[in-house]
This record gives structure tokens, C-alpha cells and sequence, in this order.
């Protein structure tokens, strides 16, 4: 019996998931497949297409292989479009010949709306859709300096740090009143806005286009309805999505009135041989914009075509979960309140830029919706309220109060019934994993398998993380300690991975050892290990993507959006001449200036373009970087020691600015701190600190793993009356052994009341070298200290690295027009909102 022949046109997220499903389906043996791809490149994932900016290649963010196909006996055919479907015949024709089909499949997805302004055919003019889009945006962003988005919504602010990633000065103009108008409301609106602005992205709201031009002080000029205008050297067009329904319209299938082609509850058009699946189907009058129905279409799909009478589509959760540009946030079901009889319990903190939102049912029983800016660590637990009807608190707005005003933990993964979606890209409750569990999955890699659960967009990672480790643990088994879904080793275990086998980029690393492109846990992880190791620059090619906002610009990130300049003062000692020069430095850019509690001058409220400037002004009179943007080694804080104090019996100031600048280049895990006092009355506070010194008679006492902060910790007694050589050498093997063996962002304290055995055993390790590794530490070290380098000095040589500090350039006087300044004890400061 000779076999039927399925066509998919499309070989996008949607259409490529459709043809796992199939291939895995009891109808696959029925069929010859055959897929078409538009594109020249696999499938890959859209929803990670930023990271191609960030250094991933095609290669990276594919979603199967050419192998894969062959094995499953699909025909690929990629860069060869289909140009028109014969309904009568049954076939379809491509510039290479025509290929008939028993069943056909469109997932032709959807297509970026430009809209109808003049100019808008300019040749700097892009839209953000496929990586030969971002290799056109990269080439003209070689010789730019400003970049404007069109559109302010997911796809837009993706772009716009796209753009700010490629070294540019990023604009979005947005139509709307607000940011995000669809998912969110005017505060969260609002709260997005700020938080966007102060990483350096100017937002236009309220702004239509009327004409693009030629500019005068860039390459094109965006006039606007109200006689504004703003200049750009290229735009990039993210205004929203239409349904990619050529080939149906031309073909005679129903379409709806707005676009899409229209399907029923098994994703079949208007022709009984012919489905639709993902952007370009209409649904009940819809078109969902986002990859999770998509995949709900097509597994839907795979099962009618095996046959299931029951197979049904009947709508999809758009609940999302992102951070953009940074920036946590949240959006659950009737986000704006449409559901008659629907009550609002909003929780707005300013100051800290975290809005909520939650819309309940008229009896407060039900949760609704819900909206989150800046604080995503609620969203799983309101996703499950809102998904499953589970009944509401009798004070409802428990669940988006902090802990310390009245708020509940999160919800437990025990609390959820089996229903419960975990996943709602591939459809995954909680009863699914409990029955993967059962089937013999025992770790969270092993679930993910078997499940997909949290291979597509990741938003669930966390909370599937939950439901397997409870699960896990009720059966017994230990629970991985894994230091994220990407990666099956603790920080530990990749420190050696790493060191051992010399390797020293992540993607590297993640390709032998790990899974998927990374995320916000492993990344910084990873990049704190390849610095300590290697000491590489971090505005390396390979590095850059894997640092924070602080890192990236190797500057603190004040709230008003400017950033801090804190060159290194070890131990706190300064000639008058050094002073002059900061002086001098801070009324040029009128800096507002403070003298820190760990012994240094910070400058505070200089732009990004205007750091190398001031840098290079820094190291000329001698400073260096004092690494407050960095997980190392902030200050050594010193009393005069016995130079001055009739008290000192050690000089204190001496073996501070020793040990300062001996441990200046060290990564480690989290910030460390450390002070010198000269005798035991402790002007330096050393028994607070990471590493604290102190001096006696005989030599120096030693305490370690001290802490302020949020929850201070008295440092322990670590060793007595040690000689200068004993002290350095104890230091060495104490930090090494730290930065080796501790968890992510885990403070020495911590680490250390992790310790099993805890001090005793940290004395063992160290003072007894009971495991052999005492030189092995101190060599690390030496290695470290060897290769420091001073990270501005670096940055502002290398013409290249001084491209990502180029965001105010084209501004005439270089500063912010937005910012608000006024003076307070004759300093400028920003004006506060409160003002």
C-alpha cells in the first residue's frame, strides 16, 4: 500500500515542533513528508533571537538538525518557497517544480508591520524578524551611532536592546500612551518606562511618524504629527505582527476580514485537506502572537491527523513571563479588568520600581489577571491562583505584599493540584510530571526530556524545578543540586570544569557540559569563573554577553540612569596631588562627590559617554579601577596604624594597601571586603569584614568570613600572632579556597556556615593543608596576581571596547535632556520624584 504524502509549509518554532509531534505520532508510517523552508537556515528559536547579537550563531539557537530529518525520513527543502497552492490538483508549486500532496499544512507564521510612512523603504530602514534581518541591522550598526525602534512592545523593547548591545544611543517611539499597551496598564506602563530609561533607553510615547527623511546631524530624520522630530542614523520597524496568508488567499481558503486563515477546532481551514497551526491562523477570531498556542496547535494537529475524533483546540493561556532589557516582567490572563464585576488590588512601590496588579473576581474569590513590573518572583505563584481556580486568601493581597508588610511565601509546588500547568508551551501539568517521575525520571534533565516541559519559552524553569524536587523528595531521592536547568554541576563542579580543561569561553563550555543558550543564573556564574580563572578582559567578545549592567559598563548604575566613577584608593591612602586631580575631575563634570564609609572617593552622575573620558583622566594621574561594579574585591579599610597612633603596634596602612593591591584582579563569587587595624582597638572594624586584620605584638590575628549588610555576621578567629609571609599565605589559600568551592552571589559567611564541619574545617583545609591543595591555592593565586590588569585602562586604549560607551554622542552638550538635576549643599544631585 503505497503511502500518503503530507506537506508543511514553513519551517519555522511552530512548523518544526509540528513535525516532532508527527514523527513521534502513530500516522508517521502512513506518510511521506515533505517540508519547506522559505529560509536557508533550520528552524531555530525566535524566542531567544537577541542572544545572536550577544555572540550565539545559527548554529546555537537551532531547533533540530539535518540528521534529525533524515533519520525521521522528512524531506527539507529549505530555501525553496512555495508560490502557489492547486486546491483542484492538490499541489503545490515552487520555483523548482510541483509537489502534490494528500495533506497540506501552513505555518507560515507572520510577517513585521511596517507601517504606511513615507520613507519607510529607506535603506537603513530594517525590521527585527530573522537572523538575515539582525546580519543587516549589525552591518549597518557598524558605522552608526543612534538607533530608533518603532514600537514599543515585546518585539520592540527586545530590539531596542538589541541595538544597545551593538554599542548604539537606543530610541523607541511607541504610538501609545504606554509601553507594552497590550499587557500592561498606565502604572505598570509607567514603572516599565522608568526602569527602561534608566539603562540608558530613551522612550518617545504618544509619537505617530509622519515622514522619514534625510537628517541633518544623522542619516535619516523621524518627523512626527505634533512637529517633534528625532534624528537617527538607522530604524528598525517592531510595530506588531500580521498573519503570513498570502498563499491561502490566493488559493480561495477563508480568511478573516483583519487576516489570518480561519480554522476550527482541529486546525483545519475551509478546505478538509488543508490545516493551519501558529501566526497565521485565526482562531475564533483570534491570532496568537506567541509561540506556546502555536505549539498547542500543533500538537493538536499531529493527533487529528493520527485519527483522535476528540483532538480538540480550544484556545490557549498568553501568560508571559520576561525580562526585558533587564527588566522583570509579568502578564496573567484579564490583565486590564474586562470581566464584568472585576475588582483591582494594586501594591506600587517607586522608590523600588515594583508595581502590581492583581484583577480578582467581584466576590474576591477568583484571581482574574494579573500584571508585574520589576519583580517577576511572584508570577508563578498568581499563574497557578489564575490558571486553576484555586480559591483566593482571605486577604488576598497577601500574595504581592513583600514578606515584611504582611505578604505569604510563594505558593508550594504541594499546594497544586495535578491539573496544574507547569508548561504551558507544551502542555505539561503537574500530574504529568508526577508521571514521569514514576516511569523513572529521577532529575530535572531527565523530566525535561521526556516532558519537554521547559524547552520552549523558559518562563516555567523555576517552578518545574519545584514541583520535581518536591516530587523527588517525597520519594526519597536526593535532590540535584544542579546550579541551573542549563547546567548539571554546581558552581563547584564547573569551576573545575573549566579550570581543568582550560577552557575559556561559555559557549564553549556550554556545549561540552551544558544544554540550551544559558540564562540569567549561569551566565554571570560562568563569567565570574572565566575571570577568575583566566583573568580575561570582560568587554572580550566572548564575555560581554554573560555580565550585568554594572559589568558591561564596568560602572554602578545609579537610579536616575547615570553611573558612579570609583577609582581605586588602597587603603585609603592618598597624596594631596591624587586628591587635586579628583577635585579637578568631578567640577568638569560637575560629579556630585562622597567620601565612602570603605575609605574612597566615589564620583557620582557621569553619563556613558562620558566615562572613557573621565577614565582616561583617572589613569593618567595614577588611579586605576576600583572594581565597585564587579563580584571582587572592593576596599581594604585601615586606621594610621603605628606611623601615626601612639596605640598602633603594626603599620596598618602598609599591609592594607599589600593587600589591596595584591587581591585588586580577583573574581569571585560575591563582593568581598577586608580591613587592617593597627592594634586591638579596632578603628577599622575588622571583625566585620571578609578577611579582617588585625595587629598584635607578635604579628597579625587573622578573622574571616565576616559580614554587614542585610544580615551582619561577626568574623570568626581564624589565626594568632602570624608573620607577614604566614598572613599572606593563610589569605591566599582562605580566598582561593572560596572562590573555588563556594555557590553563586554566597557571601563568605554563608559559605563558610555551609562548610560541613563549618570553621574546624576550614582551619583544616587551610592551616593543615589536609587536602593537599595548599599550593595548588597559592599558585591560583599568584597566577591571578600576576596577570592583573587594569580593566579601564584596557577599555579606553581599545578603540573598539570605547564603541559601547558611545550612547550620548550625538547629543550637543553630551548630557541628558530628560534628567532633572538641582543642587543640595552645594552639590548636584537628581531631583526625586517626591521633590
Amino acid at each position: 500500500m503505497s503511502k500518503k504524502t503530507l506537506i508543511v509549509i514553513g519551517n519555522g518554532m511552530v512548523g518544526h515542533h509540528f513535525l516532532e509531534q508527527f514523527a513521534a505520532s502513530p500516522a508517521a508510517n502512513e506518510y511521506e513528508v515533505i517540508a519547506f523552508g522559505e529560509e536557508k537556515q533550520l528552524a531555530y528559536d525566535r524566542v531567544h533571537l537577541s542572544e545572536y547579537f550577544g555572540g550565539s550563531t545559527h548554529e546555537d539557537l537551532a531547533m533540530g538538525t539535518a540528521d534529525w530529518y533524515a533519520d525521521n525520513h522528512i524531506a527539507l527543502k529549505l530555501g525553496e518557497p512555495v508560490l502557489a497552492i492547486d486546491r483542484d490538483r492538490k499541489a503545490v508549486t515552487t520555483p523548482v517544480g510541483r509537489y502534490a500532496y494528500d495533506e497540506l499544512v501552513l505555518a507560515t507564521g507572520s510577517y513585521p508591520f511596517v507601517p504606511p510612512i513615507e520613507g519607510n523603504d529607506n535603506e537603513r530602514c530594517f525590521v527585527y524578524r530573522t537572523l538575515d534581518d539582525l546580519d543587516a541591522i549589525r552591518a549597518s550598526a557598524d558605522t552608526a551611532t543612534t538607533g530608533v525602534v518603532v514600537g514599543g512592545g515585546l518585539l520592540g523593547l527586545e530590539a531596542a536592546n538589541a541595538l544597545k548591545s551593538l554599542g548604539l544611543e537606543a530610541h523607541v517611539v511607541e504610538f501609545a500612551p504606554r509601553l507594552m499597551p497590550v499587557q500592561l496598564d498606565t502604572d505598570g506602563g509607567a514603572v516599565l518606562r522608568g526602569k527602561v530609561e534608566e539603562l540608558g533607553v530613551r522612550v518617545h510615547t504618544e509619537k505617530a511618524t509622519t515622514d522619514i527623511v534625510e537628517g541633518e546631524n544623522a542619516r535619516l530624520r523621524m518627523n512626527f504629527s505634533d512637529g517633534d522630530f528625532l534624528e537617527t542614523d538607522l530604524i528598525v520597524f517592531s510595530a506588531g505582527i500580521r498573519p503570513q496568508d498570502t498563499l491561502a488567499r490566493q488559493s480561495g481558503l477563508k480568511v478573516g476580514e483583519r487576516g489570518g486563515i480561519v480554522v476550527n477546532n482541529q486546525c483545519t481551514t475551509s478546505d478538509p485537506h488543508i490545516h493551519a497551526i501558529g501566526e497565521c491562523a485565526l482562531w475564533n477570531q483570534r491570532i496568537f502572537g506567541l509561540v506556546a498556542p502555536g505549539y498547542t496547535m500543533a500538537r493538536t494537529l499531529s493527533t487529528v491527523l493520527s485519527g483522535d475524533p476528540d483532538a480538540a483546540f480550544t484556545g490557549a493561556d498568553m501568560s508571559t513571563k520576561l525580562k526585558l532589557l533587564g527588566v522583570d516582567v509579568g502578564s496573567i490572563g484579564d490583565t486590564h479588568g474586562q470581566t464584568p464585576g472585576a475588582r483591582n488590588i494594586r501594591y506600587n512601590d517607586e522608590q523600588a520600581g515594583h508595581y502590581r496588579r492583581m484583577v480578582v473576581s467581584g466576590d474576591g474569590k477568583k484571581l482574574l489577571g494579573a500584571i508585574l513590573v520589576g519583580d517577576n518572583s511572584y508570577y508563578d505563584t498568581l499563574l497557578q491562583y489564575a490558571l486553576n481556580g484555586i480559591d483566593l486568601p482571605q486577604n488576598a493581597e497577601s500574595l504581592i505584599l513583600p514578606e515584611s508588610q504582611g505578604g505569604v511565601p510563594a505558593l508550594g509546588a504541594d499546594a497544586l493540584p495535578d491539573s496544574a500547568s507547569i508548561c504551558s508551551c507544551h502542555n505539561v501539568t503537574k500530574g504529568d510530571i508526577r508521571d514521569a517521575i514514576d516511569a523513572g525520571c529521577s532529575d530535572l534533565g531527565g523530566i525535561k526530556a521526556e516532558t519537554k516541559a521547559s524547552t520552549g519559552c523558559g518562563g516555567c524553569t523555576a517552578l518545574l524545578k519545584n514541583v520535581v524536587d518536591s516530587e523527588l523528595e517525597k520519594r526519597g531521592v536526593e535532590v540535584s543540586k544542579d546550579l541551573c536547568e542549563h547546567f548539571p554541576f554546581s558552581r563547584h563542579e564547573l569551576f573545575h570544569l573549566v579550570k581543568v580543561n582550560g577552557i575559556r569561553t561559555f559557549r564553549t563550555l556550554i556545549s561540552q557540559y551544558g544544554r540550551g543558550h544559558g540564562c540569567d543564573i549561569c551566565k554571570p556564574a560562568v563569567g565570574s569563573i572565566l575571570a577568575t580563572c583566566w583573568n580575561e578582559h570582560i568587554l572580550a567578545t566572548d564575555h560581554v554577553p554573560l555580565q550585568d549592567t554594572n559589568d558591561t559598563f564596568m560602572a554602578n548604575m545609579q537610579k536616575n540612569g547615570t553611573y558612579s566613577i570609583v577609582p581605586r584608593i588602597p587603603g585609603g591612602e592618598i597624596t594631596p596631588d591624587k586628591l587635586i586631580v579628583l577635585g579637578k575631575v568631578a567640577r568638569e563634570y560637575d560629579l556630585y562627590t562622597k567620601i565612602t564609609g570603605g575609605q574612597r572617593v566615589d564620583l557620582f552622575g557621569a553619563t556613558l559617554s562620558q566615562l572613557p573620558e573621565i577614565w582616561e583622566k583617572l589613569l593618567a594621574a595614577g588611579f586605576e579601577t576600583g572594581h565597585a561594579y564587579g563580584k571582587s574585591l572592593r576596599t581594604v579599610k585601615s586606621c594610621v596604624g603605628s606611623t601615626w597612633c601612639r596605640y598602633g603596634v603594626q603599620d596598618s596602612v602598609g599591609m592594607a594597601i599589600f593587600l589591596e593591591n595584591r587581591y585588586k584582579g580577583l573574581r569571585a563569587p560575591h563582593k568581598v571586603k577586608m580591613a587592617v587595624s593597627g592594634c586591638t582597638r579596632e578603628c577599622a572594624e575588622a571583625q566585620s569584614k571578609d578577611i579582617g586584620v588585625i595587629a598584635t605584638e607578635n604579628g597579625w590575628n587573622l578573622y574571616v568570613c565576616g559580614n554587614g549588610g542585610m544580615r551582619p555576621r561577626h568574623a570568626d578567629l581564624f589565626a594568632t600572632d602570624l608573620s607577614d609571609e604566614e598572613l599572606i599565605r593563610t589569605i591566599d589559600r582562605v580566598l582561593m579556597f572560596y572562590v573555588r568551592t563556594a555557590d553563586r552571589l554566597q557571601r563568605t559567611s554563608v559559605w563558610m556556615e555551609n562548610l560541613e564541619g563549618g570553621l574546624d574545617y576550614l582551619k583544616k583545609v587551610v592551616l593543615e593543608d589536609s587536602l593537599g591543595i595548599g599550593a595548588e591555592l597559592e599558585e591560583h593565586m599568584e597566577g591571578i596576581v600576576g596577570t592583573y590588569h587594569c580593566e579601564w585602562k584596557t577599555a579606553v586604549e581599545d578603540p573598539e571596547k570605547r564603541k559601547r560607551f558611545r550612547e550620548f554622542v550625538n547629543a550637543p552638550n553630551k548630557t541628558d535632556p530628560v534628567q532633572q538635576w538641582t543642587t543640595e549643599r552645594d552639590q548636584r544631585r537628581p531631583v526625586l520624584e517626591s521633590a
